[in-house]
């Protein structure tokens, strides 16, 4: 069973804030060519990506690292495991798989669900989160949900039950923690790649 979320109100906001502004990824993205999105992004996950690595094993770096986020850290990104990536390089990385394999529209609306939804789930569900489930909440499931509802009532040109499939397996996804076997996949990973996964499936059927 997996602990409820070390993180005080504070902290979650805090944590909330940086991810939002992950915002302006989609709200660029919609305005530039796949390519440039790309040449921006390959370079950003790659930095982020160094930094995730150095911080296991340079002291320096893990000594600013540890000083600097701790406090915003999730139970299991603190955890000994030198292999997992913390939640910005996840959803740095979500970005750069979604404009590689994904249509832009489908891209842009995932990723905005997992940049606005996720934001709202967690800060409702930890200030009005009554009925528990694991670490979440129906109060913040029901917040992400609503949220995306309106996101995908604001993208131009997203039909409307490929978005509502999509905010449906967003929901879902952010509900429950993905595993491949005993790896944990970050929410930032999953919900954006398989809501944009059901988002394909769909309009292959329904368009």
């Amino acid at each position: 069973m997996e602990a409820i979320d070390r993180l005080e109100l504070r902290y979650e906001i805090a944590r909330k804030a940086i991810h939002l502004s992950s915002l302006s990824i989609p709200l660029i993205y919609w305005y530039i060519s796949r390519d440039l999105a790309l040449f921006l992004l390959v370079p950003l996950f790659s930095g982020f990506f160094l930094i995730d690595l150095l911080k296991n094993f340079f002291e320096p770096v893990s000594v600013w690292y540890h000083k600097t986020f701790d406090s915003m850290l999730r139970t299991h990104e603190l955890e000994g495991n030198k292999t997992y990536l913390n939640g910005a390089t996840h959803i740095v990385m979500a970005a750069l798989l979604l404009v590689l394999f994904f249509p832009k529209i489908i891209a842009v609306t995932a990723f905005t669900m997992v940049a606005v939804s996720d934001t709202m789930a967690a800060i409702i569900g930890k200030i009005f989160g009554k009925h528990r489930f694991g670490q979440k909440s129906l109060e913040g499931s029901a917040a992400f949900f609503l949220s995306a509802l309106l996101i995908i009532a604001v993208v131009p040109g997203l039909n409307i039950v490929v978005g509502v499939a999509m905010a449906i397996t967003a929901t879902l996804t952010e509900a429950f923690i993905v595993r491949i076997g005993d790896l944990r996949i970050d929410d930032n990973l999953a919900i954006p790649l398989v809501s944009a996964t059901i988002g394909v499936l769909c309009s292959f059927i329904f368009l």
